[in-house]
């Protein structure tokens, strides 16, 4: 592998990442299947690249924010107002947001940015060594998903981020504490799709283009980084399952980026990803049977040894 090609996994698991830490939020917090993030990602990714077009590269990323928040309010009023299941609610927002997403890109599937300032050109600005041109957009990524990992440790130890987690661990006892669990679950998917939202205008702006496909399959992209980042470092405390989901993320990018210098053409990708939330999956069941196997030879062998010394010691008698 060349620096260049560890360098852009590095990027792109950056961003993806903060899908990563908002089905964090709502599949592993508030214990919710959130099946909208396809839609909110193209979502984000096009009014990224609409306001950017306009002249507004900053200004697009709290617009985008705001759109994704919007996504989730709608999904949480369908699940807490109106009963709907997570998932029909999920669904149901991200066929609707199909149309919303062509609308927002004016009814055309693809949109490029080329040639209008993005936040990378303007922070590739601000420095004038090789480096520094090489290394920018690292540097911004890493910055903006240091900053969202803060936010998210930060919130969920205020009072309403302990409400929202135990909302996912136990609603009944919420409830009965006279604390309103429509309100925390829309909360937290409201924040949760804003991280996505932001991942789709920080796409758009990277890739220089808005495509109405592109949000297809993130849901296993982002399964995929949280659950390696699980496995990898467990559930600890709060600050350290972050950090795990923000790895998770990156190694999935390398895995990708792996399968590419192995020439796996782009259609097995998606089969590619399945094995790899599935590997990810087995890998805690199967270190456990391998272990108990161990345990188990270990006690036979003792047993046996046992068993032998007992009768050397009744011959001898």
């Amino acid at each position: 592998m060349t620096v260049q090609i560890v360098q852009t996994a590095l990027e792109v698991g950056l961003i993806y990442s903060l899908i990563a830490l908002s089905l964090f939020l709502s599949f592993s917090i508030l214990n919710i299947c959130d099946l909208s993030t396809d839609g909110c990602y193209t979502l984000g990714c096009a009014v990224g690249a609409v306001c950017t077009m306009a002249g507004h590269p900053i200004l697009a990323i709290p617009a985008a924010m705001g759109a994704g928040a919007c996504s989730g309010f709608m999904t949480a009023l369908l699940q807490t107002r109106f009963g709907i299941q997570s998932i029909l609610a999920g669904i149901i927002v991200n066929t609707a947001l199909y149309t919303v997403n062509l609308a927002v890109m004016g009814f055309s599937s693809n949109v490029s940015i080329f040639g209008t300032d993005t936040i990378f050109t303007l922070f590739k600005g601000l420095g004038d060594s090789e480096m520094w041109k090489s290394w920018y957009k690292l540097i911004l990524l890493a910055c903006i998903v240091f900053a969202a990992a803060l936010f998210v440790r930060w919130f969920l130890s205020t009072r309403l981020g302990l409400s929202i987690r135990a909302t996912g661990d136990s609603p009944a006892m919420v409830r009965a504490s006279s604390i309103n669990p429509a309100f925390t679950v829309t909360v937290g998917l409201c924040i949760s799709n804003s991280f996505t939202g932001l991942a789709g205008c920080l796409i758009a702006q990277y890739n220089k283009q808005s495509d109405i496909n592109l949000g297809t399959g993130m849901v296993t992209i982002a399964l995929a980084s949280l659950v390696i980042g699980e496995t990898f470092f467990g559930r600890g405390s709060m600050g350290w399952r972050i950090f795990g989901v923000i790895f998770g993320s990156c190694l999935y990018r390398f895995i990708i980026s792996l399968a590419l210098r192995l020439n796996v053409p782009t259609e097995a990708f998606k089969l590619v990803s399945a094995v790899i939330v599935a590997i990810a999956l087995i890998a805690p069941k199967a270190k456990n049977m391998i272990m108990f196997s161990r345990h188990r030879r270990r006690a036979l062998k003792s047993r046996a040894g046992a068993a032998l010394k007992e009768k050397g010691e009744r011959k001898n008698a």
